[in-house]
């Protein structure tokens, strides 16, 4: 059900937008991280299996 909102406004779609790309980012950070790890983890196994 629809609730009226208590400060309308021209900047209530761009804030909508901002949210929107800063989950991206966010995302996106979070997908870059959990590589990195894997490529660290891989890589010191390999280097640990070597020896």
């Amino acid at each position: 059900m629809p609730r009226n909102v208590a400060f309308g406004g021209a900047s209530r779609g761009a804030a909508r937008g901002l949210t929107s790309i800063a989950c991206l980012a966010f995302v996106a950070a979070l997908a870059v991280a959990f590589w990195a790890g894997a490529l660290w983890i891989g890589s010191a196994m390999i280097h640990l299996l070597a020896r």
